[in-house]
């Protein structure tokens, strides 16, 4: 019997572990793969293969039964509020899946299943300067970041030139230029506006939006199998050009083709196990998401890349003799200061002017306005800032008024209208203490997992931030001489912006924070955390980026801790 226990215990053993295969799960694999560790990847929902399982990318509208509209039978008992036409609907979670308590509103957004949300991301990628680190150092609100640029500059190349961004080369000191290919050009309102920041402000500017796409693919890419990107905009159907990076069409793959990777889709991770002798995590408790057995494999390292909630939840629920409040979590501090992106506030206008241009085709990208609000000094009664997402075109309709054979001739040829700007914030969230998750006393899912409390609100900060980017965006639009101008408090409750972050904070101090500056944790050295859960402020840009690069970073620190015998 102990002969086939070890057999059994053997044939469960990896080198290491990665929960998650997401972004940041999916360059965990890659890095850990690459370095000849025996990797093995669990993933809570079902297998998804690059190409093969996307069975709607590329469809035309009238190749769907209704036009892309599903039936409200076939809505019934699944979450479908964001992915509830059949062209993305295959994305949509079961409503009894994991059902979660809000103690106040949030709108969590999951994507179960291998690649995560990296196949629904939206795909902008900025990085952070050292105003952004030094944002709790500056303001004295919350704690110190224990990296600064310099430690993640190679990183952020390292990332970016396997993955392949595209956009500008800006010059600008509060955002970093990247590894970038030729970017998606600016059309001829987002040019004017462009012109006309500099005139009007100086300090604030317009440019590309930066961005996850193959516009100019380089051989690294190309032995990834992946191709340029065909402006198709059909991008979270699952891309089978590989045009935009996700862990399938990349990291995953690369992983695999090293022979060290396992991939272990339907596992709903439970716990990990920490072992009071050893005085270490020795490997990860599943429950499997058909059968419901409880399972258990091994390992000499983990990475926690489930997302931020969900890493957050696993780590809570990881109580031990030495952990009792959850793993690692010596300080109390596991759950708290969580947060997300500020999207509240939009704009719209339209101009009467280049009535002598037209734009043709389409990309799945926008222009972006970095932060300008306390970057160099601090200028304003609320802190941090936030960035501006903005796109430009021009309309283009039909008057259908009418019925019969002057609607058909109407709708086979459109006329072009007035030139329209769109406008939306990404504020930064001041992480505070009381704004947190935590594990239900009572109520459990159907996995006999405790429940998920979400208790996170806006505060003062970002109601203050919401008015003044209502208040520059009128005054923006106006100096520009635009019209019909509207702006707005959309009043969306956090999380709207799928940017959840927080709960495992980084830091110099075990006392203050849960990690050290490479991702390890302080009182359990062999578990790193490197996905949103990790953020120890969240700063305007869209995060993906700084989660791979961490992820990279950290994976690699692990290597050569393993190597040293340390962990």
């Amino acid at each position: 019997m102990s002969n086939l226990n070890l057999k059994a215990k053997k044939e469960t053993t990896y080198d290491a572990i990665v929960i998650g295969s997401g972004a940041s799960g999916g360059w965990a694999a890659k890095e850990l793969c690459e370095k000849g560790l025996k990797t093995l990847v669990l993933e809570r929902g079902r297998m998804v293969r690059h190409i093969e399982d996307y069975p709607t990318a590329s469809k035309a509208p009238w190749e769907f039964e209704f036009r892309g509209t599903v039936p409200i039978e076939k809505r019934s008992g699944v979450g479908a509020a964001r992915w509830g036409r059949e062209e993305t609907m295959h994305w949509a979670i079961a409503d009894d899946e994991q059902p979660y308590i809000e103690e106040k509103p949030f709108r969590w957004f999951r994507g179960y299943h291998v690649g995560g949300k990296s196949l629904l991301w939206a795909r902008g990628t900025q990085r952070w300067s050292d105003y952004d680190f030094e944002g709790p150092a500056r303001d004295g609100y919350a704690v110190d970041w224990p990296i600064r640029y310099k430690d993640l500059e190679p990183w952020f190349g390292h990332v970016e030139t396997f993955a392949g961004f595209c956009g500008s080369q800006d010059g600008l000191a509060e955002l970093p230029d990247q590894v970038v290919q030729p970017g998606f050009e600016l059309s001829c309102i987002e040019k004017y506006y462009s012109d006309q920041l500099k005139i009007h402000y100086g300090n604030r500017h317009l440019i590309q939006g930066r961005m996850a796409h193959l516009t100019n693919p380089q051989d690294i890419h190309k032995q990834q199998g992946r191709n340029q990107c065909q402006h198709q905009n059909m991008c979270n159907r699952g891309c089978v050009y590989g045009g935009y990076f996700s862990s399938n069409a990349a990291t995953l793959p690369w992983a695999e083709k090293t022979g060290n990777l396992t991939i272990r889709p339907n596992s709903v991770v439970e716990s990990i196990i920490y072992d009071d002798e050893k005085g270490k995590a020795i490997g990860v408790r599943i429950i499997d998401r058909h059968t419901k057995e409880a399972m258990e494999f091994f390992s000499k390292i983990i990475f926690v890349n489930a997302s931020t909630i969900n890493s957050n939840a696993i780590l809570l629920n990881s109580k031990s003799t030495r952990f009792p409040a959850g793993l690692g979590n010596d300080n109390g501090l596991l759950g708290k200061y969580l947060g997300s992106h500020n999207y509240r506030g939009g704009g719209f206008a339209t101009y009467e002017g280049f009535f002598d241009k037209a734009q043709e085709g389409q990309h799945p990208g926008h222009a972006y306005v970095p932060r300008f609000r306390n970057v160099f000094k601090q200028d304003t009664d609320f802190l941090r800032g936030y960035a501006i997402g903005m796109s430009g075109s021009r309309r283009l309709g039909s008057d259908t008024s009418m019925i019969g054979h002057q609607l058909r001739d109407n709708l086979l040829n459109k006329e072009y209208g007035v030139w329209t700007m769109s406008a939306w914030m990404q504020g930064e969230m001041v992480l505070e203490e009381d704004n947190h998750m935590r594990l239900s006393e009572t109520e459990t899912d159907k996995y006999g997992i405790p429940k998920i409390v979400m208790s996170v609100e806006w505060k003062e900060n970002d109601d203050k931030m919401t008015k003044d980017f209502m208040e520059q965006q009128q005054e923006m639009f106006e100096k520009m001489g635009f019209k019909n101008i509207s702006v707005r408090d959309s009043g969306n409750p956090p999380g709207s912006d799928i940017h959840e972050m927080g709960g495992v904070r980084m830091g110099h101090d075990s006392k203050t924070s849960l990690l050290n500056k490479y991702n390890q944790m302080h009182a359990c050295p062999n578990v790193f955390v490197s996905d949103g859960a990790c953020m120890t402020s969240t700063s305007t840009q869209n995060p993906t980026l700084m989660f791979m690069t961490l992820t990279a970073r950290a994976a690699n620190y692990a290597v050569d801790e393993l190597k040293k015998m340390n962990l």
